[in-house]
C-alpha cells in the first residue's frame, strides 16, 4: 500500500469515528429531552450549575486517564453543555401542551403587543402574552421565571436605538434568541368629535413622539407629552374625556379604546419600522439553513485606537458588521460599552477566531446571542 493510500485509509477511519461521535451526541440530546421532562415535572430550572461543575470535574479526570488534554476536553464539554441546555429549551418550546409565556412592555394594542401577537399567533400550545409597565419589569419576569421570554424593541428606523434595551442586555442573565422587524404606522387619535386644530396636548411613548418630530414641527400648537406606552396613552385620552388631548398610537388602539383616527401615518418616515429582539434566559439553537446574526458587547481598554483595533480584527477576517452602538458604562464617567451585530453564527470559524482576537484586546467581551436574521 502506498503512502497516499495509507493516508486516505486513515482519513476514512477518522470520518467513521466522527460519525460515531455525532451519533452519540444525538443520543445524548435525546436523553437531554427526557431530563427536560423530569425538570418540568419537578419545576426545576434547566440550568443546574453545581451539576454542570460536577460533570466538568468528571470529564477532566477521565480525560487525564485517557491521555487527553484535560483543559481542551473541558472546553469541548462546556460547548456540549450549552448545546444541551439550548436543546432542552427548544424541546419544551416546541411542545403542543405547553403555552409559551411572553412578556412585553405596554398594554394591549400597543405596538409591542401587536408585534408579539403576530410572532406567536398560531403557535402549537398557544402563547400567554403579559404586558408590563417598563422594559425592566418585562426582563425581570424572564429572569425570575414568570415568563419564558420577552419581546422588546431595540431600534427604530427613524428615531434610532432604544437605549434601555441595550442597557438591560449589558446587565447579563439574558440572551437574544430571535429578532422581529415590524412596520409601524403612527396615528393621531382623539375622542369622537375632536378636531386637529383644537388639539393642544399629544400623549405617547417617547420613541413614538420622536418618530413624529416633523408632524409636531408642522403643528406647533400641539405639545408632546411623554407616557409609558402608546396604547396606554390612548387609554388615558379615553378616560380623560378632554377634546383638546390626543394620543399617538396605532389604529388598533383606536378601535380598542373607542377613539377616532384624526390622521393616519403621521410618522416622519413612511417606511417607519421597529426591530424587536426576543430575549430568554437560555440560548435557542438557530434552525438549520437559517441566515444567522450574532450580537456581542465589548468594554474597551482605555487606550488610543482601541475601537479601531476591534473593528480591524473583524474586518480583516471578512466579518460584516450590521450595527455598532455605544452606551456609557454606569458609574464610570467617560467609559463606554460597544454593541456589535455581526453576520454569521458565533460558532463559525471566522467569528470564533475574530472574537478570540478581540477578547485579547478588550477589558470585557460577551456574546449576547446568535439568532436567525429577520427578513424585511
Amino acid at each position: 500500500m502506498s503512502a497516499s493510500d495509507d493516508l486516505q485509509s486513515l482519513r476514512e477511519e477518522i470520518e467513521a469515528i466522527d460519525k460515531r461521535l455525532l451519533t452519540l451526541l444525538a443520543e445524548r440530546m435525546r436523553h437531554v429531552e427526557k431530563i427536560a421532562d423530569s425538570k418540568l415535572a419537578n419545576a426545576a430550572p434547566f440550568r443546574d450549575s453545581p451539576r454542570e461543575e460536577h460533570v466538568l470535574q468528571r470529564i477532566r479526570h477521565l480525560a487525564a486517564e485517557l491521555g487527553i488534554d484535560a483543559h481542551e476536553a473541558e472546553r469541548l464539554y462546556r460547548v456540549i453543555l450549552e448545546m444541551s441546555v439550548a436543546h432542552q429549551a427548544a424541546s419544551v418550546r416546541s411542545r403542543d401542551t405547553v403555552p409559551l409565556r411572553v412578556a412585553y412592555q405596554g398594554v394591549e394594542s400597543s405596538f409591542s403587543h401587536m408585534a408579539a401577537q403576530r410572532r406567536y399567533a398560531g403557535r402549537n400550545g398557544g402563547a400567554l402574552l403579559t404586558g408590563y409597565d417598563s422594559f425592566r419589569l418585562a426582563v425581570s419576569a424572564v429572569l425570575n421565571g414568570d415568563a419564558d421570554m420577552a419581546l422588546l424593541p431595540i431600534e427604530n428606523s427613524t428615531a434610532g436605538s432604544i437605549n434601555e434595551t441595550y442597557d438591560l442586555l449589558a446587565e447579563g442573565g439574558i440572551t437574544i434568541t430571535a429578532e422581529v422587524v415590524s412596520a409601524i404606522e403612527h396615528c393621531l387619535l382623539g375622542l369622537p368629535g375632536a378636531r386637529k386644530e383644537d388639539i393642544r396636548i399629544v400623549l405617547s411613548h417617547p420613541q413614538a413622539l420622536a418618530q413624529c418630530a416633523v408632524f409636531f414641527q408642522r403643528h406647533p400648537w400641539m405639545r408632546p407629552q411623554q407616557e409609558f406606552d402608546t396604547a396606554g396613552a390612548a387609554r388615558k385620552v379615553r378616560d380623560g374625556r378632554d377634546l383638546t388631548v390626543a394620543a399617538i398610537a396605532g389604529a388598533s388602539a383606536a378601535q380598542r379604546y373607542d377613539l377616532h383616527v384624526i390622521e393616519h401615518a403621521i410618522q416622519t418616515e413612511i417606511s417607519n419600522s421597529t426591530r424587536f429582539v426576543e430575549i430568554a434566559r437560555e440560548p435557542f439553537p438557530c434552525p438549520a439553513g437559517a441566515e444567522c446574526k450574532t450580537s456581542v458587547v465589548v468594554a474597551l481598554a482605555n487606550r488610543p485606537g482601541a475601537l479601531g483595533d476591534v473593528l480591524t480584527e473583524f474586518g480583516r477576517r471578512g466579518v460584516n458588521l450590521t450595527k455598532l452602538e455605544s452606551r456609557p458604562v454606569a458609574g464610570e464617567p467617560w467609559a463606554y460599552r460597544f454593541y456589535l451585530d455581526l453576520e454569521g453564527h458565533a460558532s463559525s470559524a471566522i467569528i470564533t477566531e475574530a472574537v478570540a482576537a478581540v477578547r485579547a484586546q478588550v477589558s470585557d467581551l460577551r456574546v449576547l446571542g446568535t439568532y436567525p436574521r429577520a427578513s424585511g
